[in-house]
């Protein structure tokens, strides 16, 4: 799953407001039309393309808004193969799967690249409170959690609403105890509530533990109000004790939390029967559209292919690995003479909801070829439609995103700024210095079901799918063609020069 830090700060530095807001400028005369090229200063700027690379995109764009076999790609995905945690038989198969249909859909190059992942297993789980007012919960392990003993952890329950409060209260009120964080989950278009959540899901076991906790439950990081819980990876410190962890559905985090204003005390009965098994062999899935002028020089697309557990894995990701196979199957379909310059990678990663495993093996496998990279892009957001574009490129070469937000007007797509992350699995690529270009989705919905039962095909719209698809066929065909590339990602350091 991606979130993107694309939404403009006024705390940032003076500078990285500056280039953020030239951005959304430049974009904003592009819309009306004021720095159209020519077509002779077409064939010579570095970041404009030619018309009839516009025509080429602008037909692509069109074509795929009329219809496209992106919810065939997921469909099969979810059915075929369905949930793919990190180390499973459905990692394994989906694996598989992706070899088979990239080779199907008329991908060259297609291979599979070992990576090792972890392989952890979730088990019989179930919470209860058994005081003051007795009550079943529903609830499920984080992932990587370990398990309580067999006839589970018991224990007082003490509130807190964010890791800060846990660590502004005294040990001997933590020391025993099942610490609740009770962090509500904000809807926001961005996706940036989720966010802020979503730190205590990693991080609060840890924190809980080095006062003296015995577990942990947390508020679903989840916007619904369904009664179905919300799983997520959370991590260990080393020197710390691990203690079990498990999210709380949204409904019976409100239960909880009722229970613990009434002001009587609140006893708790926690039994997970998680499992950790050996590291396991999964893999990177490649397939290429290959280049015809340019083939070293990469424009890289990528989704996820694992998924959690608990649902199909259809918002996440298997809607980012139908968008980017189709609008890559789409640009292979055209006659020889438009393909583009540059080759398109396609990349299905291996765990990324579980410590980016196939992220790392994939950058360190092509630490050679980064620096012909030109620009990667990541969809792991669902499929709800596409309504910002972003960016991380050389300060030089923004001009060349605002021609490409000219090509994506027509589907309501907005300018974002300069500092877009492009999404987790990009990460290694973005520390080397590969640009990024960001698709941001609207995710005012997506985290009702993310990670969750209800992920599932039936939250898809195949019109919102289109409209992805024509928009990524657009980007990723005009930045394989764009003359001048994107430059490098600035350093960090830079942005807050």
């Amino acid at each position: 799953m991606r979130i993107t830090g694309t939404s403009l700060s006024l705390q940032r530095a003076p500078f990285s407001l500056a280039r953020a807001l030239g951005s959304g400028l430049l974009a904003a005369a592009a819309l009306a039309g004021t720095t159209a090229a020519t077509p002779a200063a077409a064939q010579t700027d570095p970041y404009a393309l030619t018309e009839a690379q516009k025509t080429t995109a602008t037909a692509l764009r069109d074509s795929a808004l009329k219809g496209t076999k992106g919810m065939d790609i997921l469909t099969s995905l979810t059915n075929e193969v369905g949930p793919r945690p990190a180390g499973s038989a459905g990692d394994k198969a989906a694996v598989a799967w992706a070899v088979a249909k990239l080779k199907e859909l008329g991908f060259a190059n297609v291979h599979s690249e070992k990576v090792t992942v972890p392989h952890w297993v979730r088990g019989a789980e179930s919470g209860e409170i058994l005081a003051p007012y007795p009550q079943r919960v529903v609830l499920t392990a984080l992932g990587g959690s370990v398990a309580t003993p067999a006839a589970g952890v018991e224990a007082a329950v003490v509130e807190v609403d964010s890791l800060e409060a846990l660590a502004a209260t005294e040990p001997a009120k933590v020391k025993g105890k099942i610490v609740f964080f009770n962090t509500p989950t904000q809807r926001t278009r961005d996706g940036q509530g989720y966010g802020k959540a979503v730190r205590v899901r990693g991080g609060g076991a840890s924190a809980a533990a080095r006062l003296g906790a015995v577990a942990v439950v947390i508020r679903s990081i989840g916007t619904d109000n369904d009664r179905l819980p919300h799983t997520g990876a959370m991590r260990y410190e080393d020197g710390v004790a691990k203690i079990p962890a498990a999210a709380l559905s949204n409904p019976d985090a409100d239960l909880l939390a009722s229970q613990v204003a009434s002001g009587k005390a609140v006893r708790f009965r926690l039994k997970l029967e998680t499992q950790s098994h050996p590291e396991a062999e999964s893999a990177n899935v490649i397939g290429e559209i290959r280049g015809h002028g340019k083939p070293e020089e990469i424009v890289l697309i990528g989704a996820h292919l694992d998924s959690w557990d608990l649902g199909l894995g259809a918002i996440d990701d298997g809607a980012g690995v139908a968008i980017v196979t189709e609008a890559a199957r789409r640009i292979g379909q055209l006659p020889e003479a438009e393909r583009p310059q540059r080759t398109i990678r396609i990349v299905l990663f291996a765990n990324e909801e579980f410590g980016l495993s196939g992220a790392r093996a994939y950058a360190a496998a092509h630490a050679a070829e980064l620096p012909h990279h030109v620009v990667a892009l990541e969809s792991d957001l669902g499929a709800n439609r596409v309504w910002r574009l972003g960016s991380h490129v050389a300060n030089e070469a923004l001009p060349a995103v605002s021609e490409i937000l000219r090509l994506l007007y027509r589907l309501d797509i907005t300018s974002g700024n300069n500092l877009a992350d492009g999404g987790a699995d990009l990460h290694p690529l973005t520390a080397a210095g590969v640009p990024v270009l960001a698709l941001d989705q609207d995710a005012t919905v997506y985290f009702n079901w993310h990670h969750s039962a209800n992920d599932t095909p039936d939250k898809i719209s195949a019109l919102d799918l289109n409209q992805n698809v024509a928009a990524w066929v657009a980007t990723v065909y005009a930045a394989a063609q764009m003359p001048g590339g994107f430059g490098r990602a600035p350093a960090p350091e830079a942005e807050e020069a």
